[in-house]
This record gives C-alpha cells, sequence and structure tokens, in this order.
C-alpha cells in the first residue's frame, strides 16, 4: 500500500454531529495533518471552504440547511466558490448504485458509507492525492472525470451524448505530500 506524508494538507470536515466530527479530526490527525476545520451545517461549510481554501473537503450527505449534494454542487458550479477542483469526499448512510450515481454526478470525487474505518478513509485520502483525475466541463457536468481508469476518449455505449467537453488537468496533491511505498 502506497503510503503519504499528509501534514501539509488542509482538510474541511463538513458533518452535523460533533461526535462524528471529533472521530474524523482524531483520524485525521493519526494519519498526521494539524491543519483541519470544522463546519457543523451546509451553509457554515460552504462558507469556511471559501475562508479556509481546503485542499480535501470531507462531507455528510445528510446536513442541515444544504445537504452533502447540494454543498458538492455549489463548490463545483458558484462563482462564489474559491476553488471548483477540490477533491470532495462524501459520507454517507447509504450508498446503493442510485445514490451513489448521483453523487457522482453532483461532482463528488469519491464516497465513503458509514461507518466507515480508519483504513478505508485513509485509503480514499491516498487514491485522491496518488490518482487526481482531470475535470471535465459540459452543458451538464462539471466535475472529476467519471471514468477512472478509462481514457478521455471513451468509445463505449455509456460515451457522453451532450457533445464535447472541456478537460482541465489539476495539480496533483502529491506535491504537497511525501510519498512511499
Amino acid at each position: 500500500m502506497l503510503r503519504i506524508d499528509i501534514h501539509r494538507l488542509r482538510f474541511l470536515v463538513i458533518e452535523n454531529s460533533s461526535h462524528m466530527r471529533h472521530i474524523i479530526r482524531t483520524l485525521l490527525h493519526g494519519f498526521g495533518t494539524r491543519d483541519v476545520r470544522e463546519a457543523e451545517d451546509g451553509r457554515s461549510g460552504f462558507r469556511t471552504f471559501n475562508e479556509y481554501q481546503p485542499d480535501i473537503v470531507l462531507t455528510a450527505y445528510s446536513l442541515r440547511i444544504y445537504d452533502g449534494l447540494e454543498i458538492t454542487r455549489m463548490i463545483r458550479q458558484s462563482n462564489e466558490s474559491s476553488n471548483p477542483f477540490v477533491p470532495i469526499i462524501l459520507c454517507a448512510n447509504h450508498t446503493d448504485k442510485t445514490f451513489v450515481t448521483a453523487a457522482r454526478d453532483a461532482g463528488v470525487t469519491e464516497v465513503l458509507a458509514k461507518p466507515f474505518s480508519a483504513k478505508s478513509l485513509y485509503e480514499r485520502i491516498v487514491y485522491i492525492v496518488a490518482n487526481p483525475r482531470p475535470f471535465i466541463k459540459t452543458k451538464t457536468f462539471f466535475g472529476p472525470n467519471r471514468r477512472r481508469n478509462a481514457g478521455l476518449n471513451h468509445a463505449g455505449p455509456e460515451r457522453r451524448k451532450d457533445g464535447e467537453a472541456d478537460v482541465t488537468q489539476v495539480p496533483p496533491l502529491l506535491d504537497k505530500t511525501k510519498a512511499s511505498v
């Protein structure tokens, strides 16, 4: 397993439950980061996101005021967003195919099922850092490339149907960390 030194990464945790925020913060500190901000609802989460400018956002799906998908859309599409390219990990109690598809279509980078282990959270962070996906902008979508392993010139039956897409390569977070195998 790839190991990364994430002490220079900045995290924002958006979660209603103070207990869950504490658990996530403790896990992140255990991974080596010290720069973690928290927000208890969607409105304050978006405000904190713009002020703090984190490298990675962890958000719950169930939030007061705006839910995790709404926060994702605001980060990706709002003119007020300070960084529409930030990786977003959505933590949710249910992760059936319909929900994961909706999260993907909103622009979520990764979905993590609650309850999750320290290992699964760390693996998602490592994957985001080590494998940044290009961002795709079409008439109907803006977010990380939905296809993890296929090239950008996918020609299969699920090829996007809304015409051409603008592709933006995002700078890798790995440049802010040290990695080892």
